[in-house]
């Protein structure tokens, strides 16, 4: 069957890219199409004609082939014949489309040595602090569940892009534009791209220069759609190793997108013109003699085995910026065999080498440790690791509750009282409904009970959710956007929070602490609507500024996916915590320990004047902490 494609003639690149998301022409061959080349990679060229009046609408073209490649040189005005497309490739069904002219023929060149001026970004046009897209619907905004209910493509919507991020990068789709006085957002990937803002209004800033995950003026997370990501430069001069906060030399580029992101693609790489202070210092939390209070720290070691060369960095940050803190809520700790897949499934050996570590970074604190082996094979992460959740702590300042059985791999655990009224459980520590189906191959929650010497005791969960696995691009197609596993990390926090309700339900004055790697913004609310009014957030509590609040860094966005959550009785005694930024703040990801930050609180088990009020006089809305 021969396909007749409709010849159009005379038609301008405006023409070509409308102002929708796909071009009015797709399929159409065009004739004697106009414009200086103002870019060309390994691929092709990119050409700038005569700007519309409508912001709608770009200019810009991206003209696909070798032959355009060969006949023609920056600077020169030409005309070119060709087939509208929209690109997408074959094995990245969820990009959007890449308008571009293919097939070129009857190129010639008009005339040469033309100069254009970008298009100057924060001046010229102005990225939007604004949703990403009008699809993304729901009250968690880009972040709302159910995800992937509309396709932007399947839309074609016509652009608003004033009002949505997506549309606004998309109607500078193949335009040259300059970002002058880029601020670096994170480390550069594998490919060498880095995220930046310009010289513009950007939300969430945080005090070193990242963009964090808050809630905007509308109550809906900030998606930091005024953030682009720089790609390869063309000239294929290599781009500087960036960290959060580094000011580099302006970036002049073409508007493409490319697996996965709108990019600008530079034509050369920038410099460094400024990096901020690599000095993390100590948090200003550390424990102390009073027997009500008591110091947790939280650690995501990142796949620690017995012979991982980053347990003296992991000790260091333990001993002299967490300030050994009484307890430590640890994950990913990998079985004595690390990734090899031999059915070892014991964490001992990683777990001494830590403690020993420590106590050789510290100048000899003791930690006992304690763990429960997965089956081999069934919690995740890496084949043969048997990556689980694992407690250190200062015997001189808590112990686990005695005389109660350590549970296995299968056991669940349960919340038991004694004749005195007093709480206890059946395992110590014991893993919280380990056959749900929710924990398929998910690391299992730890819940354990601990006296301190002065006879307080402390429930802990230790837990670490689902990963995002499986997540689309927040550039993407499917909108909202996907979220990988967030169903199954809802059903997980209602597993944690039925155990927490059952503990309360007994003891309303019970203190409780969940902490661990989440693997989830606390901006996505529905994930966390299990524990709304049962825990609350230890940074709200502590007052702690939103954009400060932060543990990882992924993409543009400074986030905090590692989270600590107190009882009320807790909340109500006052905490402190500090998230200490000795790895996002890293000078690359070689020098980092892991790829999240460690966090150190400080809590009351115990306050004899305030324990005198009874909870229920606890007045939620007017507290200085709120519910999730």
């Amino acid at each position: 069957m021969t396909v007749r494609c409709e010849q159009v003639e005379g038609a301008d690149i405006t023409d070509i890219q409308g102002p929708a998301y796909q071009s009015p022409l797709a399929g159409q061959v065009v004739d004697n199409v106009t414009g200086v080349v103002v870019a060309k990679d390994r691929y092709g060229l990119w050409l700038v004609g005569e700007p519309s009046p409508d912001p709608r609408v770009s200019n810009g073209l991206r003209v696909y082939g070798v032959t355009a490649l060969r006949s023609a040189n920056v600077g020169d005005l030409i005309s070119v014949s060709g087939r509208v497309a929209e690109y997408r490739s074959p094995f990245r069904p969820n990009d959007l489309l890449l308008t571009e002219l293919e097939r070129p023929s009857k190129l010639r060149v008009l005339s040469s040595g033309h100069e254009l001026s970008p298009v100057v970004l924060g001046r010229d046009r102005i990225p939007p602090i604004a949703p990403l897209s009008t699809f993304d619907t729901g009250d968690d905004g880009w972040l709302s569940i159910p995800n992937n209910a509309s396709l932007l493509e399947a839309a074609n919507a016509t652009l608003q892009p004033d009002k949505y991020g997506l549309d606004f990068w998309e109607s500078l789709e193949g335009q040259l534009v300059t970002i002058e006085h880029p601020t670096a957002l994170g480390f550069p990937d594998m490919f060498g791209s880095f995220w930046v803002h310009g010289d513009w209004p950007v939300s969430g800033k945080n005090q070193r220069g990242g963009l964090s995950i808050i809630l905007g003026d509308d109550e809906k997370p900030v998606a930091h759609s005024e953030a682009i990501l720089i790609g390869k430069p063309m000239d294929r001069s290599r781009s500087p190793r960036t960290t959060m906060g580094m000011n580099l030399s302006s970036i002049i580029g073409v508007v493409a997108y490319q697996f996965g992101y709108y990019s600008i693609l530079p034509l050369t790489a920038p410099t460094i013109v400024s990096v901020p202070d690599e000095e993390v210092q100590p948090a200003p939390i550390s424990s102390s003699e009073d027997p009500c209070e008591l110091t947790l720290g939280d650690y995501n070691v990142e796949n620690m085995t017995p012979r991982s060369r980053h347990i003296p960095k992991v000790a260091d940050h333990i001993a002299n910026y967490l300030n050994t803190p009484d307890i430590i809520f640890v994950q990913e700790i990998s079985d004595d065999s690390g990734s090899a897949n031999d059915g070892v499934v014991s964490a001992n050996k990683t777990l001494s080498a830590l403690v020993k570590a420590i106590a050789h970074a510290s100048g000899g604190v003791k930690y006992d440790f304690v763990n429960i082996p997965p089956v081999n094979n069934m919690d995740g992460g890496k084949p043969g690791s048997n990556i689980r959740v694992a407690y250190l702590w200062r015997p001189d300042k808590l112990s686990l509750v005695s005389g109660i059985p350590i549970g296995n791999a299968t056991q669940a655990v349960e919340v038991l009282t004694v004749s005195a009224g007093q709480l206890t459980l059946s395992l110590n520590p014991g893993r919280i409904d380990p056959l749900n189906v929710a924990w398929e191959e998910t690391r299992k929650p730890v819940a354990a009970l601990w006296r301190t010497p002065a006879g307080q005791q402390l429930f802990t969960v230790n837990v670490h959710l689902s990963s995002k696995r499986d997540s689309s691009s927040a550039h993407g197609d499917a909108r909202p956007p996907v979220n990988g596993h967030a169903d199954r990390r809802s059903l997980q926090v209602e597993v944690v929070s039925n155990f927490v309700r059952t503990v309360l339900a007994y003891d309303q004055n019970a203190s409780v602490i969940l902490g661990g790697d989440m693997n989830e913004f606390v901006q996505t609310r529905s994930v966390f609507s299990n524990l709304t009014g049962v825990l609350y957030d230890v940074n709200e509590v502590s007052g702690v500024e939103p954009v400060e609040r932060y543990t990882y860094v992924y993409e543009q966005h400074t986030q905090e996916i590692d989270h600590i959550l107190v009882s009320g009785a807790v909340a109500r005694r006052g905490t402190e915590v500090e998230h200490v930024h000795v790895n996002t703040w890293a000078a690359s990801t070689s020098e980092r320990a892991s790829d999240h930050d460690p966090t150190v609180a400080k809590i009351r088990v115990c306050d004899y004047n305030t324990l005198q009020a009874p909870l229920d006089n606890l007045d939620v809305s007017q507290a200085t902490f709120v519910a999730w």
